[in-house]
């Protein structure tokens, strides 16, 4: 069985861009990881409560199939966080489908992963990842090769599609 980690912020994480993929990957038999920096309650913008199954700092990439950062105004925790780019390097590396949604592709993009990729953002992340080298498409998602981008709440549910035709 394939699996999957959907990583959130403790605060914050956008609601429908977790519960809406993970719902899809789920239907489609993946196993769907709840990843955080905390195993305690997370709570999402608008008071969805989740307990994380596993801390990011115990993720191991060889034993995954995917990858996604989930967006939300708390995802900026992992914006700068080394170990989450390291996390969707050795993703990439390894030629395993890496994924974010909403402004969270503002990590892959300062992971340096988005270079020379067509990607989206929420539009308020833009700049970074043309900064960072991607070439910014303003559209719901883009699949470029293994990396997904979302640009948020309202592409959740194309998002988690996409998540899952890339997985199967």
């Amino acid at each position: 069985m394939k699996k999957v980690a959907l990583v959130i912020a403790e605060q914050q994480f956008r609601d429908e861009e977790y519960q809406v993929p993970r719902d899809l990957l789920q239907e489609a038999g993946f196993e769907v990881l709840t990843v955080s920096t905390t195993t305690d309650t997370a709570v999402g913008k608008l008071g969805m409560k989740v307990n994380p199954d596993t801390l990011i700092q115990d993720l191991r990439p060889e034993e995954l199939d995917a990858l996604v950062f989930i967006g939300g105004g708390g995802s900026e925790q992992y914006f700068t966080d080394p170990l989450a780019h390291e996390l969707a390097k050795a993703m990439v590396e390894q030629d395993k489908v890496l994924g974010a949604i909403c402004i969270a592709p503002v990590i892959l993009a300062n992971a340096k992963v988005l270079e020379g990729k067509n990607a989206t953002v929420f539009p308020d992340g833009a700049d970074v990842l043309k900064q960072n080298g991607a070439n910014y498409i303003d559209v719901n998602v883009i699949v470029d090769g293994k990396i997904i981008t979302g640009n948020g709440p309202e592409a959740a549910e194309d998002f988690g599609r996409a998540l899952v035709k890339l997985l199967s």
